[in-house]
């Protein structure tokens, strides 16, 4: 029987791709009747053909069967692609707590090219040419300090604005209009040049491993020894941390055993992309995280033996991802699907656990020591919190008040359930920008799709059994549980009924893994499609780009 050809569904993804963007060129219209930026219609319509060409060229690898191409290669191409085309629709600082993360990097930085990192305060040193990313409308006020270091007034820190904290149709502007070789405000820059070489950023850097930085670092480091201007020093940063991120997610690929299809799928949603091409610290997260649950289930499930190398792996990326958020420490519990028999003994066993845990320990306590000794002993009447102008929960309390505790889960869970899942697959994108959305219809779309790539398909072994599946579900509620609770203890007042401040995305480095564990011989696809599930997740992709793009040019 004469297999069908895949080249309709190829070709209908493709036509419903280039219907959407016609339509969205519609709102290009209108925007740029009341602004007359018509170069911004020659920048949808490249980014439209960048958009369907990558796209084709993505479903042409998936579905045609006369093409093998491995997935792990395909993977440069799917998030490679897609995260340049996210780094450039919402340009630098749009991601959350981007600016913190864009200082830390900063000072990551000025500490690798010799450069002073911090002044007299604590506070992050900033090359005068940089310091407008911070206030765009210029209304810092600056004062020298005892080292010639200028730092901005209280009061008028307060009202500036900051570059990406509310993308419009301005914010592209800005951009054009600088490109490769202009500088902002020419004359505020000099002016404040004559004041001090260094300005003290407004912004602290983030508490963390300064490893989490060092794919951004060395872009701005880049960047400032060719004596580039700021547009590009933002930009190389970017980039070199989604190279990181492609380069991981790659590694990843090749060492997972079964999966590969899950795995690449969360890659490739439009929170994922986003962050990944933007300064933010959880691209070394969700990089360490998927690759250690590459690792452990290549040793689980693949590998005959257990090496020293494969240890030392594992160790590393305890080491690296733990301190930037404790609570996914749980994952290390993925070590224990592998057989202790494939240690050789079992003296090697209990070696290599100490070296993960040992490894895991020291850089916590290195890192994290004061902030954990702090929120453990800290009361009732310690407990403040600072954006609310009241008091917060403390561990003493809830320790006292269990029922208070499974009250605030229960209630965060059964009316924040939609917010969390909307930023967990990238509904809005932005600063969890309500307004930069993706249609709720597509983020259900991005849902099915990976519940249907972790469907058994026919032929398929299940490598996990019952009491794994279990163990992996409970180590995924497990780093859930504790994301709730550290922003139940930093971020909630008391008069809140609800959890504030957890979001969607901090649940994508174990979203794999829980997925995985959810294969089952009960529910079974009949044929085998995830390949062209990946391509209508590429296509849903690009829709979420071009609509993006329309969006800021009609936020005027």
């Amino acid at each position: 029987m004469k297999k069908r050809s895949a080249r309709p569904g190829l070709i209908a993804g493709i036509l419903c791709l280039a219907a959407a963007a016609a339509w969205h060129s519609l709102d290009m219209r209108a925007g740029i009747h009341e602004t007359g930026a018509s170069w911004q219609m020659g920048q949808y319509l490249f980014l439209t053909i960048l958009v369907v060409a990558l796209t084709t060229l993505c479903g042409y690898f998936l579905v045609e069967k006369q093409i093998p191409c491995s997935l792990s290669k395909l993977t440069v191409l799917m998030a490679g692609g897609l995260g340049i085309l996210y780094l450039f629709v919402l340009p630098p600082l749009s991601a959350p707590d981007e600016i913190s993360h864009y200082v830390s990097a900063y000072r990551l930085s000025s500490q690798m090219t010799g450069q002073p990192q911090r002044d007299r305060y604590g506070r992050v040193l900033l090359r005068a040419q940089d310091a407008w990313v911070e206030d765009l409308d210029g209304d810092f006020v600056y004062e020298p300090d005892e080292d010639g270091n200028l730092q901005v007034t209280a009061k008028s820190r307060e009202q500036a604005v900051k570059l990406g904290e509310t993308m419009e149709e301005s914010t592209y502007e800005l951009f054009h209009t600088l490109g490769l070789n202009g500088q902002y405000a020419p004359e505020r820059t000099a002016q404040i040049q004559t004041m001090g070489a260094y300005v003290s950023s407004t912004y602290p850097p983030v508490t963390t491993t300064p490893l989490a930085y060092v794919p951004q670092a060395i872009g701005i480091s880049v960047a400032r020894l060719l004596g580039l201007n700021t547009v590009c020093l933002l930009y190389f940063g970017r980039f070199c941390n989604l190279i990181f991120f492609v380069i991981m997610l790659y590694l990843s690929m090749k060492r997972i055993p079964f999966g590969k299809e899950v795995l690449l799928g969360v890659a490739v949603l439009p929170m994922t992309l986003h962050l990944a091409a933007s300064f933010s610290y959880d691209v070394m997260i969700l990089s360490c995280m998927f690759l250690l649950t590459a690792v452990c289930l290549d040793l689980a499930y693949e590998k005959e033996q257990v090496r020293v190398r494969d240890i030392v792996l594992l160790a590393v990326l305890a080491a690296v991802a733990g301190p930037c958020k404790m609570v996914y420490a749980p994952m290390l519990g993925l070590c224990l699907l592998i057989p202790m028999r494939k240690f050789g003994k079992v003296r090697n066993w209990f070696i290599s656990a100490f070296a993960v845990g040992t490894a895991w320990a020291m850089a916590m306590y290195l890192v994290n020591s004061q902030v954990i000794a702090t929120y453990a002993a800290a009361t009732e009447a310690d407990s403040y919190v600072e954006w609310a102008g009241e008091a917060g929960f403390s561990m003493s309390l809830l320790i006292h008040n269990p029922v208070l505790l499974v009250r605030m889960f229960y209630q965060t869970l059964l009316w924040n359930a939609k917010d969390m899942h909307i930023t967990m697959i990238g509904g809005w994108l932005g600063n969890l920008d309500q307004v930069l959305d993706v249609p709720y219809l597509a983020v259900w779309a991005f849902t099915l799709c990976l519940i249907g790539l972790a469907l058994k398909i026919p032929g398929e072994q299940i490598r996990m059994n019952m009491r794994q599946r279990v163990w992996t579900g409970f180590l995924c509620a497990a780093c859930g549980g504790l994301t709730m609770l550290s922003m139940l203890i930093a971020w909630t007042p008391v008069s809140s009924r609800v959890i504030l401040g957890v979001q969607g995305r901090y649940f994508l480095p174990f979203l794999p893994v829980l997925l995985l564990a959810l294969k089952n011989h009960t529910v079974v696809l009949t044929k085998d499609k995830n390949r062209s599930i990946l391509y209508l997740m590429c296509c849903l992709n690009g829709y979420a780009l071009v609509r993006l793009f329309s969006i800021v040019c009609i936020r005027l």
